[in-house]
């Protein structure tokens, strides 16, 4: 025989309290409503009974799934598992439930995985994978879907996002570089349709102007993608060149580690003679060698703003009240990969 299902009014009978203080009790938003004691001993109840509560009812009456779009360009970078449990660290203890899927960092996934999500009533996204120019999100947003972007923006939207300090981080590695005596600094950049790239580059130019560094434009190399081979192609475009440099600022880590590769496989020494930097500081550089010189990013940090962030959307009479703009700080990590310029 199948066993009944579980209510809150089971729960008020068990503890002599209204059905209404039941529901309360078992809400982490509203239980800050009641006593400390009702609401333990509601809880306490709920346990022994082995109450669950109908998610797909209380949607009915809330218009609420009680989950959360969160979409990332690409599941083997180290950076995200840091950045998603700092967004279900922020989630999960009020009752949501994340749906996680990967565009990478392809126009036509993006678009059709958005609509999956959008079809699964989720209550908002958190979106780490946004291009530069994205009609689709924007589209989104303005149709009245609660949507933060994180490590990314969308121009020409009110789309809030959560972002690096990229001018800071660039303008400390410059300096790093340049304390150590290197004065042909390249750079490999990131992808140009994501503002991530776009905004590091940014950086780059202005930082090396404030620091009376010249900057050469055979020495700057676009990468199509963030990953170790795209950083490899572009170090090899870069010694092809001919142009003479001893340094390398690199956009992200793995492009970072792709030029390490590429000088390597050529018996050129890193940093001895070419020092290579990076930026994020993902997870595990400290055991590769070189151990790379970065820029540290508030990975779990930064998760757990863009999640409070969305709960403010979410819950916001209106979403101008919500802030657009939010820049998280980093740090200059130094390790092995940089050296003082070669004479």
């Amino acid at each position: 025989m199948m066993k009944k299902r579980i209510t809150l009014k089971d729960i008020a009978r068990e503890t002599g309290v209204h059905v209404s203080t039941v529901s309360r009790a078992l809400d982490p938003v509203e239980r800050k409503a009641i006593t400390e004691e009702v609401a333990a001993r509601v809880q306490a109840a709920a346990e022994k009974l082995g109450y669950r509560p109908n998610r797909i009812a209380a949607g009915l009456r809330t218009n609420r799934t009680l989950t959360v779009g969160v979409m990332i360009p690409d599941i083997t970078n180290l950076i995200f598992p840091p950045i998603l449990r700092g967004i279900e660290s922020v989630l999960e203890p009020l009752g949501y439930a994340s749906i996680i899927v990967n565009t990478d960092s392809e126009r036509e996934r993006e678009v059709r995985l958005l609509d999956v999500l959008r079809d699964r009533g989720v209550d908002g996204i958190i979106h780490a994978a946004v291009l530069r120019s994205d009609p689709s999100i924007a589209r989104a947003a303005e149709d009245g879907l609660p949507v933060v972007t994180l490590n990314r923006r969308v121009e020409s939207s009110s789309i809030p996002y959560v972002i690096n300090d990229e001018d800071g981080g660039i303008c400390e590695m410059l300096r790093h570089l340049r304390a150590l005596g290197h004065r042909r600094i390249a750079h490999i950049a990131g992808p140009q349709d994501l503002s991530t790239g776009q905004l590091r580059l940014a950086a780059f130019r202005t930082a090396a102007a404030d620091q009376a560094l010249g900057v050469d434009e055979n020495l700057i190399v676009t990468a199509t993608r963030f990953d170790e081979q795209d950083g490899a192609r572009c170090m090899a475009a870069l010694l092809a060149s001919g142009v003479p440099f001893t340094a390398v600022l690199c956009a992200n880590d793995r492009l970072a580690l792709g030029a390490i590769e590429a000088l390597r496989a050529r018996g050129i020494d890193c940093p001895r003679e070419i020092s290579v930097t990076g930026f994020n500081d993902m997870p595990m550089l400290d055991l590769i060698r070189p151990r790379l010189t970065t820029v540290r990013i508030e990975q779990y940090g930064a998760g757990q703003v863009a999640a409070k962030t969305l709960l403010r959307l979410l819950n916001a009479d209106d979403p101008k009240d919500v802030p657009v703009e939010t820049i998280m700080p980093v740090e200059l990590v130094i390790r092995d990969s940089t050296a003082p310029a070669p004479s």
